[in-house]
């Protein structure tokens, strides 16, 4: 009988859905696949898609910090952080990794180390486009200053679970979003900046453009894609 736990280290599933994916469905694929991860019967993943419109909220969210005037769905996420939104023209990237092991920013069992790995490997995508984006100490997520306003604005998320060394959920990144919806929310708790996108910064990328990216600059922050298949 063939050592299923050797094969699942030799693959490594980098996955795009083709259509929006429903909040729920999202997070019953993620669980599915860390539990596979945890046991060794499934290999490690990224999985790009987008979300419908939905507001999500992390386990330190706040009631009051949701106003939702077009009555989006919102659920309960199971990581960190507080509330977020998910749409149309926001690039989600979801990663199911066993911790574990080594990889290029992180050494095994280091959440802070993957928490940084996830923001380089924003921030190196972002640089492809000529968008300088930052770290704040006080602030999750990645920040950049609009060059047209001086006005610092998140331009992504992060948010993250990490069951017995298996991660999952993972980064959000605004390529061209309806903005007004983040008006919904108090993004992350954090009132007093606003959220741009690459379109508000005047950056014509698409999709594609961002997935090809986040593909180029995966290596050099978070190990090698051993084996990847669609």
């Amino acid at each position: 009988m063939k050592d299923e736990r050797a094969m699942t280290e030799n693959e490594f599933l980098w996955n795009k859905a083709p259509q929006q994916v429903p909040y729920p469905t999202a997070l019953a694929q993620m669980e599915a696949q860390a539990r596979g991860i945890r046991a060794g019967t499934a290999p490690e993943r990224v999985w790009l898609l987008e979300h419908p419109p939905t507001y999500t909220a992390g386990t330190s969210a706040r009631d009051s910090d949701l106003f939702n005037p077009r009555g989006y769905p919102t659920y309960p996420a199971g990581r960190g952080g507080q509330w977020t939104y998910h749409g149309p023209g926001q690039r989600v990237a979801y990663a199911m990794l066993d911790l574990t092991r080594p990889r290029a920013m992180v050494p095994p069992r280091d959440l802070r180390a993957y928490v940084h790995a996830l923001e380089e490997w924003i921030i190196r995508t972002l640089a492809r486009f000529g968008v300088t984006g930052e770290r704040r100490a006080e602030r999750i997520g990645v920040w950049v200053v609009d060059p047209a306003t001086g006005r610092e604005e998140k331009i992504a998320a992060i948010g993250v679970r990490v069951s017995r060394w298996v991660s999952w959920h993972g980064i959000a990144i605004n390529v061209d979003p309806d903005l007004s919806d983040f008006g919904g929310i108090v993004p992350c708790g954090i009132s007093e900046y606003g959220v741009t996108s690459l379109a508000k910064l005047g950056k014509r990328v698409s999709m594609e453009d961002v997935d090809t990216a986040l593909a180029e600059t995966w290596e050099s922050c978070l190990g090698p894609i051993r084996g990847a298949r669609e």
